[in-house]
């Protein structure tokens, strides 16, 4: 049986599947500090190969048990981790919806493993890990290290590393008054990375030209003390 031809989608990020997250927590340690909002989306690529954001999924979350709540930190973020009103689910099911729903995404766009796409990734990135360990969950479609940060791409893209100003400067809408909302901050970073990657691509970055008959360019002159 022929192999099956890659799609577009697993060509362009080597297999890799991007999946944006955004996480909300009570602290700064990915052990011990409660993971209180996450929000996922998927992309999709169209026939001429540019990346758009497809669906999303969001979940208020329950403090895990015996997890420590910084005053400080859900003060900045404006969460009432204990309120009725949140319609927070336990972390356990949180954590394995979105594992389920990313691993059918993932499917479908022809990939073999989903790579976490964050503003500042390693530490959306660390809570995820943090969460899919303490929920046992053996079968996630997440690498558990490589990630790709927006971080770093907005700075090389844009000049600027701040979420709402690369945001602006790439023309997308921010209201600073729904930041910090994981449902929201995960949007506008699935369209700061489409767009970065979608520019890449319309400056004619990907696919890449041939270079097997290329020659290699001849350095320059050793100069110093001339």
């Amino acid at each position: 049986m022929a192999d099956t031809e890659p799609t577009r989608f697993a060509q362009r990020f080597r297999g890799f599947f991007p999946v944006v997250i955004d996480v909300e927590t009570a602290g700064f340690n990915k052990n011990t500090d409660a993971l209180l909002e996450i929000a996922v989306t998927t992309l999709k690529m169209d026939e001429q190969g540019y990346l758009h954001l497809d669906q999303t999924q969001h979940f208020h979350v329950d403090p895990f048990e015996g997890a420590n709540i910084e005053q400080s930190a859900i003060e900045f973020n404006g969460i009432d981790p204990f309120s009725p009103l949140r319609g927070a689910v336990d972390e356990s099911e949180a954590i394995k919806s979105i594992c389920k729903f990313v691993r059918k995404a993932q499917k479908d766009a022809g990939c073999q493993r989903s790579v976490v796409v964050a503003h500042n990734a390693a530490f959306d990135h660390g809570f995820l890990n943090a969460a899919i360990e303490r929920c046992k969950i053996k079968r996630t479609p997440f690498h558990p290290f490589v990630s790709f940060d927006t971080t770093s791409l907005a700075g090389l893209a844009l000049g600027q590393t701040v979420l709402a100003k690369a945001c602006r400067t790439a023309g997308i809408e921010f209201d600073n008054a729904q930041a910090h909302s994981a449902l929201y901050d995960t949007e506008r970073t699935a369209e700061l990375f489409c767009f970065i990657v979608n520019k890449w691509q319309s400056l004619g970055g990907w696919p890449l030209a041939s270079t097997e008959t290329s020659e290699e360019p001849t350095p320059p002159a050793n100069t110093e003390g001339v």
